[in-house]
């Protein structure tokens, strides 16, 4: 079953690298995304004493404190050496590493679209 593998990462600077990573590890499509936790934005909120609802767009734009999301779906022998990789690029030696990120792993039912994994 494919499965889908989601890593966000407040190091913005290595995503792109990631993704290359993956990439190289074999999976067929590597997504990044740029992203903002709602915890960052509220704590960011109240340090300059705005409402968050009004404040929401105008944070959104300054922020400098991103995250990076980085999402592919592969077959699920490629699930720990995508996560292996993230961590090699991220300088970790598992993503339980303070200031590395987390990862997930959804069963994906059904695909329709996707390249097969492997070298094109």
């Amino acid at each position: 079953m494919p499965k889908l593998v989601v890593l966000i990462t407040t190091q913005v600077e290595k995503g792109l690298a990631v993704a290359e990573a993956w990439e190289s590890a074999g999976a067929p499509g590597v997504t990044l995304v740029e992203s903002h936790g709602l915890h960052r934005l509220r704590e960011r909120s109240k340090s300059l004493e705005i409402p968050l609802i009004v404040s929401m767009a105008r944070l959104l734009r300054q922020m400098e404190d991103t995250n990076q999301t980085i999402f592919s779906v592969v077959d699920e022998e490629l699930v720990d050496p995508l996560i292996d990789a993230a961590c090699k690029v991220l300088g970790a030696n598992s993503l339980d590493d303070d200031n590395t990120g987390f990862a997930f792993v959804i069963n994906v039912e059904r695909t329709i679209g996707m390249r097969p994994c492997g070298p094109t």
